[in-house]
């Protein structure tokens, strides 16, 4: 019988312990994250999953330490697997997996390395992104790649529906490399980091619009920050707004005064790096409005009341 400790969340965690468990892998221990209390829970929680299973689960502040290092050690497993946790795994404890320890990350490798790839992805304006299964070593996302499964990011995906995509890329590449790895003939490639970037988290100040950028930038600002993320943040007629939804109109153009108008009984946002922004879903001051309901127009894009 192949063992394995799992670290896990989210949908990725919760679908590849499915996998795991459906292919007749032991689970010996699950590691998961508490909840954050300001976080709003639109994914799948992997406890519950553990817990439908009757397997055990702990959820540590500190993954490494001492004292989970040494349950873990008590284990002996085969492998250690982290699917979409949300820590670095210390030396100490990778060196226990028997076996190998592995990651599963959100994006094409050594593309997008580091946090939120599905977002930093959408940002970018990729049209591919897709889920890597590698070794872990002490540097992220940086160990030999075992395998991976690619998926398209459409002009108007959401980071949500480009994750629950890749969510599905991470099931099938797991499910594909584990008979492998539990023959040990799974193959391993060398990542050439040099061949992609490191990203860091992000912040939901990180989503607030520059409306002097091109309509095209502004709209993949909206799509990798969109529900069930913060939202893209602006200002309109001097109040606070979110952007929650967009479309580009015209993708280029002259430079432009940026202000957001009604046309064909639609806000229209004109960019000021050129081009124009449908926008299809529209909150200001907390409450999602109509083109009816915020009055005559056009209005200022970007600048708070309050703003010097």
């Amino acid at each position: 019988m192949t063992t394995a400790v799992v670290f896990a969340y989210h949908n990725v965690g919760a679908r590849c312990l499915r996998v795991l468990l459906a292919r007749g892998v032991e689970v010996l221990l699950v590691v998961t994250h508490e909840d954050h209390p300001g976080e709003v829970l639109w994914f799948e929680r992997v406890a519950d999953v553990a817990a439908a299973y009757g397997l055990p689960v702990i959820t540590p502040r500190d993954p490494n330490d001492r004292a989970v290092v040494e349950r873990v050690r008590t284990h002996e497993p085969d492998f250690i697997f982290s699917f979409y946790y949300r820590q670095m795994l210390s030396p100490a404890l990778l060196a226990i997996a028997r076996r190998g320890a592995l990651n599963m990350h959100g994006s094409l490798l050594p593309k997008y390395r580091g946090r939120a790839p599905v977002n930093w992805a959408v940002l970018h304006g990729e049209k591919y992104t897709g889920a890597s299964l590698h070794y872990m070593v002490d540097k992220p996302d940086a160990g030999d790649l075992v395998d991976q499964t690619a998926v398209p990011i459409l002009p108007d995906d959401t980071a949500r529906e480009v994750f629950e995509k890749v969510t599905v890329a991470a099931e099938i590449t797991l499910d594909r490399a584990l008979p492998g790895l539990v023959a040990g003939t799974a193959p391993r490639r060398a990542l050439d980091s040099t061949l992609g970037s490191y990203f860091g988290g992000r912040t939901a100040e990180d989503g607030r619009i520059d409306w002097s950028q091109p309509a095209a930038r502004i709209h993949n600002l909206v799509r990798a920050v969109a529900p069930p993320y913060p939202g893209a943040l602006t200002a309109v007629a001097g109040r606070p707004a979110r952007v929650l939804r967009s479309r580009v109109r015209e993708p280029d153009g002259p430079r432009q005064t940026p202000s957001l108008a009604v046309v064909d009984g639609r806000f229209v946002a004109h960019c000021g790096g050129g081009g124009r922004l449908a926008i299809l879903d529209l909150e200001v001051a907390g409450a999602r409005v109509t083109p009816s309901q915020l009055g005559p127009g056009p209005w200022s894009l970007g600048k708070l009341e309050s703003s010097p």
